[in-house]
């Protein structure tokens, strides 16, 4: 039996009479190659099954084809989160398509332990995207203040690219129609953690655009919890209504899944939403809408986001190109549903 030889990225390029760059931009998109010629490589490297993640080509550019993904467990958040797993869901979907492949990045194997940094040098790691974690994380600023080129989002550092939801913007479209259309001043905000930099920035603009707006917020209306959970929504409107003598008219809750332990503790002390309270979250997670009642939510925009870091992240290994904003800010929607009543 004859094997067939496999074809290499150095066949490809004899083929067409390019250079083994040209060919690599041409399989990740990049580049000025002409259309036709374009056409013509990816045609005949999809006729041929030509793979293009393979050791030659490794070698000779001196990359893994592999991209790093931090998603750290410092805030208690698990892969199956449905707003992450989607932004890393879209993340993956654009650089697979480029010929890249995605691994998490990890802190130990059976009895060794490595730093995120030390992780990614011994794979050669092209590049790293920093999904979700602690802004004052040691391994992650290590990280981020390596020569790996690095994407955020979530996470705010100086001098790394991020990409994230315009949590102001979502705040000012809760609060204006909290204002505007439901014709409600007396609002409560139950936060998830400081250490989350999205959560920051939700309650510091909720705080100063409902001063804006001269809303009725009392200093026993915010509470700040210290993780995600459905059980510290749940508790956070049980300790609400135990220290405050009148009750908010609409509680503003800055993520969906918080905001699902806040309607179960209202349904079961029998507070009837929409109609003796109203609830907003934020995220817009899949459930969002088929909970009872639907929640009214912001929506981020999970596609957006994760294509973005990926096509931002992408140019950086590729290019160097550096001359994008630090932070991009992504829009957000205010999604209306059962949970407020004009």
């Amino acid at each position: 039996m004859i094997m067939k030889k496999k074809l290499t990225i150095f066949d490809i390029a004899d083929k067409f009479n390019l250079s083994i760059g040209t060919i690599s931009k041409i399989m990740n998109g990049k580049g000025t190659v002409s259309p036709e010629t374009r056409k013509n490589v990816l045609e005949y490297v999809k006729e041929v099954g030509y793979f293009p993640i393979s050791n030659a080509r490794n070698l000779v550019l001196k990359r893994s084809y592999s991209i790093g993904v931090v998603f750290s467990e410092a805030l208690d958040i698990g892969l199956e989160h449905p707003f992450f797993a989607s932004v890393i869901q879209h993340f993956k979907k654009y650089v697979e398509i480029r010929g890249y492949e995605i691994s998490f990045v990890v802190r130990q194997i059976g009895d060794q332990k490595f730093t995120y940094l030390d992780w990614c040098r011994s794979r050669n790691i092209d590049g790293v995207y920093i999904v979700a974690g602690s802004f004052d994380d040691p391994g992650i600023l290590e990280l981020v203040n390596s020569n790996i080129p690095c994407v955020t989002t979530e996470i705010g550092f100086p001098n790394v690219h991020s990409v994230v939801s315009d949590n102001a913007q979502g705040i000012q479209l809760i609060l204006d129609y909290i204002h505007n259309d439901l014709k409600k001043e007396k609002v409560a905000l139950i936060s998830g953690p400081m250490s989350s930099n999205s959560f920051k920035e939700r309650t510091k603009s909720f705080i100063e655009y409902s001063k804006k707006l001269k809303m009725k917020v009392e200093d026993n209306y915010i509470e700040v919890l210290d993780n995600y959970e459905f059980k510290s929504g749940y508790n956070a409107l049980n300790k609400l209504i135990n220290k405050t003598d009148e009750m908010p008219q609409v509680i503003v809750v800055s993520s969906d899944d918080i905001a699902f332990g806040v309607l179960r503790a209202l349904f079961d002390k029998n507070i009837k939403v929409p109609d003796h309270i109203q609830v907003i979250g934020f995220d817009d997670v899949p459930y969002a809408e088929r909970a009872t009642p639907a929640l009214t939510t912001i929506r981020q925009n999970r596609k957006m986001l994760g294509e973005t870091a990926a096509e931002i992240l992408l140019d950086l290994i590729n290019d160097g190109k550096t001359d994008f904003a630090w932070l991009t800010h992504i829009e957000t929607e205010l999604i209306i549903r059962e949970t407020t009543l004009k």
